[in-house]
């Protein structure tokens, strides 16, 4: 099975960071702020939750964190980030033993192509491997191809392209087996569905189509 590689922070991700430590209310400023939501129970009770707003890491790659001011955290997994918060926290005496918990509010991987339904899957426990992406977007159509479906992922602002055979056994090895937040997979048609749409009339649109659903996903993951 394929090594996990933990997803480094991108422009625009969105974080949620939650701090706790011996003193509660030390480490209530450093937490993520909520907004309220009201539900109503009935019609005569109401109760108030909240959901994380969550840090916007900015494109100059920093966020705004309480009393410590802006962090540079783009290019940097959640785990070194919370290590140089810890560390941060405590050389600054702010917080005694702090503990910091953080993850991908924005956590998503657009499946586009020859699926049953060409779908973004949000991924709230941020794990998700290709085969399941697909599975959630109503599998492949009869007209895949299989042996060569593309993903696109962004990599220190680059934009990385690969070929994948969803028919080999190394699939399960492959380091884009388990996808990272902001992937896109496209499935291109088999050579059965070329032919079907081999007349020019009927190739254009589709070509067209299939060029404007790509040139729309790069576009979302350079955002």
């Amino acid at each position: 099975m394929a090594n996990e590689a933990e997803s480094v922070i991108q422009p625009n991700d969105i974080l949620s960071i939650q701090v706790t430590s011996v003193n509660p209310q030390a480490a209530e400023i450093f937490n993520t702020p909520t907004t309220p939501n009201r539900v109503s129970n009935a019609g005569s009770t109401t109760v108030v939750s909240g959901e994380a707003v969550g840090y916007l890491v900015n494109p100059d790659s920093t966020i705004q964190f309480p009393v410590l001011g802006n962090i540079k955290v783009v290019g940097i997994s959640k785990s070194q980030l919370k290590k140089q918060l810890i560390d941060s926290l405590v050389q600054k005496k702010l917080l005694v033993d702090p503990i910091v918990n953080i993850r991908f509010l924005n956590f998503r991987v657009t499946v586009l192509g020859e699926v049953g339904k060409p779908t973004v899957v949000n991924v709230p426990n941020e794990k998700i491997s290709i085969l399941e992406a697909i599975g959630m977007a109503g599998d492949l159509t009869i007209y895949a191809n299989r042996e060569n479906v593309l993903l696109i992922r962004e990599i220190g602002g680059v934009k990385d392209i690969k070929r994948l055979n969803l028919n080999s056994n190394e699939i399960f090895t492959s380091p884009y087996y388990y996808l990272k937040s902001n992937d896109v997979v496209y499935a291109e048609p088999n050579k059965a569905k070329v032919r079907i749409t081999s007349q020019p009339w009927q190739l254009i649109p589709i070509a067209l189509s299939g060029v404007s659903l790509l040139i729309i996903a790069i576009d979302r993951i350079g955002r």
